[in-house]
């Protein structure tokens, strides 16, 4: 009998593919091939083969763009980028079906506090992954999303900061770390929110994650990043 490897995993079985992938996720923006070159320290069109290969591997996506922001005569080529593509299934072999174990998990919680429990849960969560990624409370608000953003892209999940105000921020990220589980067991949202308050807490001196409210979008939705909306008591 063949066994059957999940195509995103064999894409990343080779080590150099690994590293684009890690490079990619780890950017706030798509990235070219002649970043991750010069990142790498390999030629471009090596580099362009290796993002290339993770394209096939449906891993990332394509689009062209000009980089410079200008038009017209003497703009230049548009640059070709590449893409995280939004991951609602994990990348794992075998399928271990954590997130169905979960959902069972969920069934047997109490129904008249279980959101309550389950934030709990998520802000428990939020700040172990935190202390995993080293991350340290910044003044300035701004400051401390954007390095939120760095630490999870160094953990390998892209992340965004798409707009901060005095009285909350929005994020984006298409490879949220209990993306999967949410796609799978909708109801575990909650747990979601309460990890990214968590983080925001842990990137912010002087907040705390009760006191900030959360809501995400379009988790399940494979065809879009995740957007998790903050407001800041």
């Amino acid at each position: 009998m063949t066994t059957r490897i999940p195509t995103g995993l064999a894409g990343i079985a080779n080590p150099a593919l690994l590293e684009a992938l890690a490079f990619a996720r780890s950017r706030p923006a798509p990235v070219t091939a002649a970043e991750l070159a010069a990142a790498t320290g390999v030629h471009r069109n090596v580099a362009a083969a290796r993002l290339d290969g993770l394209v096939a591997a449906g891993l990332l996506s394509t689009s062209y763009a000009r980089r410079s922001g200008r038009s017209g005569p003497g703009a230049g080529r548009p640059a070709k980028l590449y893409s995280v593509v939004p991951e609602v299934e994990p990348i794992a072999y075998p399928q271990r079906r954590y997130e169905r174990l979960v959902g069972r998990l969920l069934e047997e919680l109490p129904a008249g506090d279980r959101k309550a429990r389950l934030r709990r849960v998520g802000e428990d969560f939020g700040r172990e992954l935190a202390a995993a990624t080293g991350l340290r409370r910044a003044r300035s608000r701004r400051a401390g999303l954007e390095q939120l953003c760095l630490a999870a892209g160094a953990a390998g999940f892209q992340t965004t900061l798409l707009e901060q105000s005095g009285s909350g921020a929005v994020i984006a990220t298409p490879t949220c770390p209990l993306r999967p589980l949410v796609a799978s067991e909708p109801e575990a949202a909650e747990i979601d929110r309460g990890m990214w308050a968590a983080l925001a807490e842990a990137s912010i001196a002087g907040i705390s994650a009760p006191e900030i409210a959360c809501q995400t979008a379009a988790c399940g939705d494979g065809r879009y990043p995740c957007r998790i909306e903050l407001r800041f008591g």
